[in-house]
């Protein structure tokens, strides 16, 4: 068994070679070993003839991953996090004992609700990590942020989740809109999808990032595109421009309750999607690398729990009172 394993393999040469196709830059990783430039290039040479590939290959000013190097640098990250699990005992993780970085992105309206409560019993629970939650900039590339490591999980919500990645349904809602309520579509009781293409919307997803929306995703489903007059980078910036201006807001029922709650000076009104939209569904997504991991699994539970419990108060009547208001929208 594993016979045709190249014997001159070993574990450093692993980890130099995934560094390498993570930074792409042999000085940077040079630096993180404490090792020379010429060591970490011949490491990267002995890499290539290893796997028969370039690997790293140049283009203009920086270095990029051929396609094999992306299937190796995937492969070996997933090598060495069962070596580490392996080593360190993957069944006795103590979170009181851990201080590592947990980068979570949140891609979603539902931060608001969500992050404090994760963040306070992650840090309850494990105090000396970490914590670094963040809206990934324009057109992010999850599955290689993930892969890398440079992000831990994703709680997003688009209209399914990437097949590339692990993920799990945490909950599902409604989706609603909102307006001024002197806007000519807040008199009715719902939106229809003409009226709806119709008119003006405000988004805090950019167009170019539209795949990334469980609205534009949605409508691209259904071969539709509605226009969109203004995006903006934060939540926290749209009721007071909805409540100056003839734009839509499209949300989940919960936050565009909340919004419409929690800024009374702004007027605005909640009214119902058009029914093709369906029902928002929000998921947790994470790379292969960490799916065995018992501290990614720790993670992913307090995630779970946290949604499941937000899920059981949308059966309430009324949202708690005790919601954060929008400037506190910790993403």
């Amino acid at each position: 068994m594993f016979a045709n394993i190249n014997p001159s393999i070993d574990v450093r040469l692993l980890r130099t070679t995934y560094l390498l196709l993570t930074e792409r830059n042999v000085s940077r990783v040079a630096v993180l070993l404490g090792h020379s430039q010429p060591t970490v290039s011949a490491c990267l040479k002995k890499a290539r003839e290893i796997f028969a590939d370039p690997l790293l290959v140049r283009a203009g000013q920086r270095l990029v991953l051929t396609e094999r190097g992306e299937e190796i640098k995937t492969l070996i990250g997933s090598v060495l996090l069962g070596l580490s699990d392996a080593l360190n005992g993957q069944d006795h993780f103590d979170p009181r004992l851990s201080s590592q970085n947990i980068r979570i992105a949140v891609l979603n309206c539902f931060g608001v609700f969500l992050v404090p409560e994760i963040a306070k019993r992650i840090h309850h629970n494990a105090p000396n990590v970490t914590l670094d939650f963040f809206p990934p900039g324009d057109n992010p590339d999850l599955p290689e942020e993930l892969g890398a490591g440079r992000v831990d999980v994703v709680i997003g919500n688009w209209p399914a989740p990437q097949p590339s990645l692990k993920s799990t349904a945490l909950f599902q809602c409604d989706i609603a809109c909102i307006a001024h309520r002197d806007h000519p579509l807040a008199a009715g009781d719902a939106i229809s999808l003409d009226a709806y293409l119709a008119a003006s919307h405000i988004s805090p997803t950019a167009s170019s990032s539209a795949g990334f929306s469980p609205i534009d995703g949605r409508l691209a489903q259904l071969g539709l595109k509605r226009n969109i007059a203004m995006s903006v980078p934060e939540y926290a910036m749209i009721p007071p421009i909805v409540g100056g201006t003839d734009l839509i807001f499209t949300t989940a029922r919960a936050y565009a309750e909340h919004m419409a709650a929690n800024t009374p000076d702004q007027h605005l009104q909640v009214i119902d999607a058009p029914s093709e939209f369906d029902r928002m569904h929000l998921y947790l997504l994470w790379h292969e690398r960490n799916h065995t991991s018992i501290a990614h699994k720790w993670l992913r539970r307090i995630i779970r729990d946290v949604a499941k419990e937000f899920e059981f108060s949308l059966h309430e009547p009324t949202l708690s009172p005790a919601r954060p208001s929008l400037n506190q929208l910790p993403i």
